[in-house]
């Protein structure tokens, strides 16, 4: 089994929120995969099918892009350690990812934006810098320029993560899984790709969140962390 794996200017870096679930489902249910490094400026690199995106896994001669389409394939494939326990199961997940997808995501992408171009390949930085300031109407060092009163409203919508997490020691129960591994690599890529500061140390997801990063031998904490500075 191997992914491809979104990777910056070092093939060491590895910061994408949608890699990162897979890595950790896969962690979570003890299977070994490559991980390929993979650029944006790559597409001609990825197995077929594909969406010029990645993560793109492949097992044999099975293909399965998007990070939600492999999750329910590895569930079904590996069935030891099942994600979804059941159909309630996963559309409550579904209901999580589009959630974090579409209401931190945008958050944290006005907060690390500059961070991570600095981070990519001087081959992807010109297609990143362009494709973003396209998306946005505007250069990357605008879109961060707010970026301090932008994380006190994130720290605001991230509330129902830290109230359950006060309650429980995991989003999914008592141990974790797939609730947890979907909005840890939503903050493992802010992590990854900038060193601002997104949760204070006394936060209960800042507790959590070292937790995760302990998980599994310490798999996320063992990423390596741009080290092309910060604005």
């Amino acid at each position: 089994m191997r992914m491809y794996d979104l990777a910056g200017a070092d093939e060491r870096y590895r910061f994408s929120p949608y890699c990162w679930r897979i890595k950790m489902i896969l962690a979570h249910k003890g299977l070994d995969c490559d991980y390929v490094a993979w650029r944006f400026t790559d597409k001609d690199r990825l197995p077929q099918p594909n969406q010029g995106l990645v993560p793109v896994l492949v097992d044999g001669e099975t293909v399965v892009g998007d990070s939600w389409k492999i999750i329910g394939y590895l569930d079904e494939r590996y069935p030891q350690r099942p994600i979804f326990e059941s159909e309630q199961a996963r559309s409550q997940a579904l209901f999580l990812k589009y959630w974090l997808e579409r209401t931190i995501h945008p958050l944290i992408t006005r907060i690390v934006l500059r961070d991570a171009w600095a981070g990519q390949h001087p081959n992807d930085q010109a297609y990143f810098r362009e494709s973003r300031e396209k998306r946005f109407g505007k250069p990357l060092e605008e879109v961060v320029a707010d970026r301090e009163q932008t994380r006190v409203r994130l720290r605001e919508v991230l509330d129902p993560l830290r109230a359950t997490l006060q309650d429980q020691p995991c989003l999914s129960g008592q141990q974790p899984a797939l609730a947890d591994y979907l909005a840890f690599s939503t903050l493992q890529w802010a992590r990854c790709v900038s060193d601002f500061d997104l949760l204070e140390q006394s936060d209960p997801i800042y507790a959590w969140r070292e937790r995760m990063l302990a998980l599994f031998d310490g798999l996320g904490a063992k990423a390596m962390r741009s080290s092309a500075g910060t604005t």
